[in-house]
């Protein structure tokens, strides 16, 4: 029993990770009808960049917990930066010619290039330790409490982003530009402006997950491949541009292997998930949620 229980905490955990990271990966294809091929690599330069400025803050705050926070402000604003900057440069000009299947191209190379820039960063394997110790007594299990606040962090952050998209003028004009993008350029919309922000959007959500993971795996440069396949397949089982569709599918994904790895290694548990990914794919070939409209 207390062996399920912490496979189920820990699906449950990383369910909210992978789901963040899913939707900025579906914020973009939604938006902007690009699949963006570097998003892992932007997971990886939040952790990246946290682990760059984490030591100094925290020397100058003298508090583990308020540097900590303060860099989960930080590196998203950094790396979604960095992504504004990169769709200016890269993506734009494709977009522009209507060579959407060339951004597949561009985005691999951006993810390449980021992952040898943060090599070069970070040189070997670095780790940041836990801003809270100790664990949560649960039903006999002791769960490490940071675990349950990186869960806690994520739905804050995924409720803050939906707040954002329902909310503001942002998220309408990214609503528009969606359905009907002459349409919205026509009624004053910079959707040029729409699309900056929403890579930056979907850049700064993945680099808060890889923040948030620093302290629970190592970091390396390509950390961010495995939590991009993920990611791809849960917006494919999630429904394409479907954002509810990628939090529920990043849920069932994760929280089916944790409890497979209960009875499989994590191997097996891993292939087996995805069997039953596939299989929903099967029964929905739109997705859970693909026959719906999504928000942004």
């Amino acid at each position: 029993m207390t062996v399920v229980l912490f496979q189920l905490l820990s699906g449950f955990v990383w369910g909210w990770v992978v789901a963040l990271v899913a939707l900025g990966l579906s914020l973009v294809y939604g938006v902007m009808r690009i699949i963006n091929v570097a998003h892992g690599a932007f997971y990886m330069l939040g952790a990246a960049v946290g682990i760059s400025l984490y030591e100094p803050l925290r020397s100058l705050l003298g508090s583990a917990p308020l540097a900590f926070s303060l860099v989960l402000l930080l590196a998203p604003l950094l790396v979604g930066a960095l992504g504004a900057l990169l769709e200016v440069t890269t993506l734009r000009p494709l977009v522009a010619r209507g060579r959407f299947a060339m951004t597949i191209v561009a985005t691999f190379a951006l993810m390449l290039i980021l992952q040898q820039g943060a090599q070069l960063l970070l040189p070997g394997v670095r780790s940041v330790p836990a801003p809270l110790s100790g664990g949560v007594e649960l039903l006999g299990l002791r769960y490490p409490l940071y675990r349950l606040a990186l869960a806690a962090m994520a739905l804050l952050l995924l409720g803050l982003t939906a707040l954002f998209l329902y909310r503001t003028r942002f998220g309408l004009w990214a609503r528009a530009v969606r359905q009907d993008r002459e349409l919205a350029v026509s009624v004053g919309i910079p959707a040029p402006w729409v699309y900056s922000g929403t890579f930056a959007l979907g850049a700064g959500l993945a680099a808060a997950a890889g923040w948030l993971t620093a302290p629970v795996v190592r970091f390396d440069p390509q950390m961010g491949m495995d939590i991009l396949l993920q990611s791809f397949l849960v917006v494919i089982v999630g429904g394409l541009g479907s954002l509810r569709g990628a939090v529920v599918a990043a849920l069932l994904l994760r929280v089916t292997e944790g409890l497979l790895t209960v009875w499989f290694d994590p191997v097996g548990a891993r292939a087996l998930a995805l069997l039953l990914m596939g299989a929903l794919l099967l029964l929905r070939p739109h997705g859970l949620f693909g026959r719906q409209e999504a928000p942004a």
